[in-house]
């Protein structure tokens, strides 16, 4: 099978991970660089000998990709996905995949209209430690899944980034590490039938969420907490904390292990994240769903579900869902 001929919209930070992967791939190749800042585009494109445009319009009019990957900010992925699937193309959106639920059904439907193959692209779920642990929990190793814990808390300067303009991104550390963290709870737990979010304190003077607590109750009775925070390092080795009625399983940024009741040792399964890998497995996984050779990892439902949960958060975040301690009068003498 030839190469799928790729272009990317959007040449900032992410990409330059997408880079790394099509300088190595079997399955595709990158053909064409989109940025609105021209030069930008052609610095990442000449290792490639790749074209360059700054409208993402003319990779369709030239009919020189197959595929697209968009890692442009969240505000610009439905119109631009849908009028590139409008064209037979298939499209890799980087998450948060739009901001709305209405866009997210737009966009899935012009992919079923078009027969084109559509996903988001969410790293954690191509992880292979996480894989393994989801064959743990499937194992029943650890018993009946009670409570399961997620940690996304890193000090980052979003002060001059598009992820703390609302118009732009749709939100804070919600919809930017939280749709991650939806991925990952659905993926592993289930469905999530509630979710409730609870905001710290602002330190930084963003107009946007700095930290979160997501909790969400999952339908088969599991109660999932999602820590996130661009402006507290909270220096876990975990990111995942599962916990079963028979053991724990601990998936790290550096080493994955569990253990069960019975047991005084903690068995690893994993070296934990891998930026690169997982990126790898991410583009590899959606070309051979173009070929028909697997399925998704992320399916279009899975996107949409992440939309409507963060969406859900949200109006739980406005609404300040606290219930006031009443007091009784007590007299004291």
């Amino acid at each position: 099978m030839s190469k799928i001929r790729f272009g990317i919209v959007g040449t900032g930070a992410i990409a330059q991970t997408y880079a790394q992967v099509f300088q190595s791939s079997r399955l595709c190749k990158l053909v064409a660089a989109v940025d609105i800042r021209e030069d930008a585009a052609r610095s990442f494109a000449e290792p490639f000998h790749a074209s360059v445009f700054s409208d993402y319009r003319r990779l369709a009019d030239r009919k020189l990709v197959d595929a697209v990957v968009i890692a442009t900010p969240p505000n610009t992925h439905s119109q631009m996905a849908i009028d590139l699937m409008n064209q037979g193309i298939h499209v890799l959106c980087e998450k948060p995949l739009c901001l709305s639920r209405e866009e997210a059904l737009r966009m899935m439907d012009a992919a079923s209209k078009n027969k084109v193959t559509f996903t988001m692209a969410s790293k954690f779920r191509y992880v292979s430690d996480i894989i393994k642990a989801k064959s743990i929990v499937a194992s029943g190793a650890i018993g009946r899944i009670l409570e399961f814990e997620n940690y996304f808390t890193c000090r980052t300067d979003m002060s001059n980034r598009w992820n703390s303009d609302v118009r732009i991104s749709g939100g804070g550390v919600l919809i930017d590490n939280g749709t991650h963290s939806v991925d990952l709870i659905r993926y592993l737990c289930g469905e999530i039938q509630d979710a409730m979010a609870i905001e710290t304190a602002r330190v930084n003077g963003l107009k946007v969420e700095e930290s979160v607590r997501l909790i969400a109750r999952v339908s088969n009775g599991i109660l999932a907490l999602a820590d996130l925070s661009w402006a507290i390092d909270k220096q876990i080795p975990d990111f995942i904390r599962i916990y079963g009625d028979n053991g724990t399983i601990c998936v790290g940024w550096n080493r994955s292990r569990y253990k069960i009741k019975s047991s005084a040792d903690w068995i690893t399964f994993g070296n934990g994240y891998d930026k690169l890998k997982a990126f790898r497995a991410k583009v590899e996984n959606f070309c051979r769903a173009i070929y028909g050779e697997e399925e998704l990892l992320i399916k279009p439902e899975d996107a949409l579900a992440s939309v409507e949960v963060i969406e859900a958060a949200y109006r739980s975040l406005r609404r300040n869902l606290w219930e006031k301690v009443q007091r009784a009068q007590v007299s004291v003498h």
